[in-house]
């Protein structure tokens, strides 16, 4: 079995950014030479997330509307309250989406459906330097 991991840095410029990630994994694939496994993306921060969409702006936007219906930035939240803070909403809309996904590996490819991409959504309200970590498992 082979593990291996790599590390990349994505700066952001929040507020639902979403930032088409599916070239470094398909990169961190490559470089493992695993050819029959699973990968995992994941993001070290707590006010993004990562799914699979079809990423097209018109996508992008209506995922951004239904976190807004969801969890929107206007209403009161404790974590605003308790840490003199303006992102509770954010923290509210990562731990909806989640921070990682898991994609099959089969023939050296990630089995992504034909518009399935894998995207990192910074849900923050302020620029960042996001901390994405891709490990490819398997053989």
């Amino acid at each position: 079995m082979t593990v291996h991991h790599e590390v990349f840095t994505l700066d952001t410029v929040a507020d639902g950014e979403v930032i088409d990630i599916t070239d470094l994994a398909q990169k961190s694939l490559a470089n493992s030479a695993v050819a029959e496994g699973i990968a995992t993306v994941f993001v070290a921060h707590s006010t993004c997330g990562v799914t699979v969409i079809e990423a097209e702006p018109g996508c992008n936007a209506d995922l951004n509307t239904v976190m807004e219906r969801i969890a929107p930035e206007s209403d009161p939240w404790e974590h605003n309250e308790r840490n003199a803070d303006t992102n509770g909403h954010s923290h509210a809309r990562a731990g909806l989406i989640g921070p990682s996904v898991t994609i099959p590996i089969s023939a050296s490819e990630l089995m992504l459906g034909v518009w399935q991409r894998i995207v990192c959504v910074d849900f923050d309200d302020r620029p960042r330097s996001r901390r994405l970590v891709v490990t490819v498992f398997g053989d």
